[in-house]
């Protein structure tokens, strides 16, 4: 089995993507030539990799009885200082909120996804590390990220 993408040039800077049916647009700001009619390629690469773990962790703990009742994920990647410009490191952040006895299931399910699962985190750990933060219900429950580049 293989993934296709199909991308068409649609003028100026703008490209449109047809992923599975739906089209993504991407386009560069106006100050590079485009007209911010969608995002920047880049950052794809963080979406694929918030979805991919999020529907693991949603999976993971509806199965195991002990679903969320919400989670958001944020992922940062940081940006190279020189071209080509490409991130060195990403950070995960999920905020998740649940039944008080749910925690350590919660966490169970970003430990698999993260270390068994989630084949783009996969892919990326072998070019950058991969971190990742776990509040659950406001409070920290987990966090592998080095201090010397956890944010203030």
């Amino acid at each position: 089995m293989t993934h296709e993408v199909e991308t068409q040039w649609m003028g100026k800077m703008q490209f449109n993507a047809l992923v599975n049916g739906h089209t993504i647009v991407m386009d560069a700001p106006e100050r590079a030539g485009g007209e911010d009619l969608g995002p920047i390629p880049k950052p794809f690469v963080l979406s694929a990799l918030s979805g991919c773990t999020g529907m693991d962790v949603i999976a993971l703990t509806r199965k195991a009885g002990h679903p969320l009742t919400d989670l958001d994920i944020k992922v940062s990647g940081e940006i190279s200082k020189r071209a080509p410009i490409e991130y060195v490191s990403i950070h995960v952040l999920y905020d998740m909120k649940g039944a008080p006895e749910d925690r350590e299931a919660a966490l169970d399910a970003v430990t698999q996804s993260q270390e068994k699962i989630c084949g783009v985190s996969h892919m990326l750990k072998k070019i950058m590390p991969v971190t990742w933060q776990v509040l659950y219900n406001n409070q920290e429950i987990f966090n592998n990220r080095p201090l010397a580049v956890a944010e203030n």
